[in-house]
């Protein structure tokens, strides 16, 4: 049900006020994009859309081809991730309340609230069954849902990642990011993390403090 025009007005704007040019990927399937809503969980599709998003901003005369962040939230935070860690190109990457747990965890520490049905194919939606039944569990073949997980290959992260998650999260859990942190620390990567006590996961308590910090960030480490 995303649409780039209707969500993240305020997330977009301030990176805009501060010089960025912001282009806001539409996934195949959801809005106006043509394609089927794969989830992004159980397929590479989304992943690869905002890689084909990054070749064409490249391509726009206005920007910088060697100045290029991504910021992510949620799903958002997952797919920054992987994309920091199969190309060089990101020189920084800002993760709210990312799902950004190996797939083991993914597979055995988080299930979301019922409330919200998704407007996906059952199948996306089904995707630990799928996987699963295709590979075995991550228990019995590890070498797998290893060989998927972005958290592998953090030795080969893009560049500096900043985490930001509130404690009342009921979406995604806190301790994903967490963990994330003390892996990035294991791998010697540059990294900061800010943990909002009480705050949703939308960050709507700390929102301005958030983007200041994110904005921040990217002024640092991309502009």
């Amino acid at each position: 049900e995303y649409r780039t025009t209707e969500k993240y007005i305020a997330d977009t704007d301030a990176f805009s006020r501060n010089g960025y040019i912001v282009l806001r990927s539409d996934y195949r399937g959801h809005g106006n994009s043509e394609g089927i809503a794969a989830g992004g969980y159980g397929s590479n599709d989304y992943t690869i859309d905002v890689m084909n998003a990054v070749a064409s901003i490249k391509k726009y005369k206005d920007a910088n081809p060697d100045k290029i962040g991504m910021w992510g939230h949620s799903m958002g935070g997952h797919i920054t991730l992987r994309n920091m860690v199969v190309r060089d190109d990101i020189k920084a990457g800002v993760i709210w309340a990312g799902v950004v747990a190996s797939y083991p965890d993914l597979i055995n520490n988080w299930r979301r609230g019922s409330s919200v049905t998704p407007s996906i194919p059952s199948g996306a939606r089904r995707w630990r069954q799928a996987l699963t039944e295709q590979y075995g569990t991550a228990e019995t073949n590890p070498t797998f849902w290893n060989s998927i997980s972005s958290n592998s290959y953090l030795e080969d992260i893009s560049g500096p990642v900043q985490i930001h998650h509130g404690t009342a999260d009921t979406s995604v859990p806190v301790e994903f990011s967490t963990k994330l942190d003390e892996q990035l620390a294991a791998a010697g990567q540059e990294k900061e993390l800010y943990i909002y006590e009480g705050d949703d996961h939308n960050l709507a308590n700390n929102l301005g403090v958030a983007l200041d910090r994110s904005v921040a960030f990217f002024d640092t480490h991309v502009k």
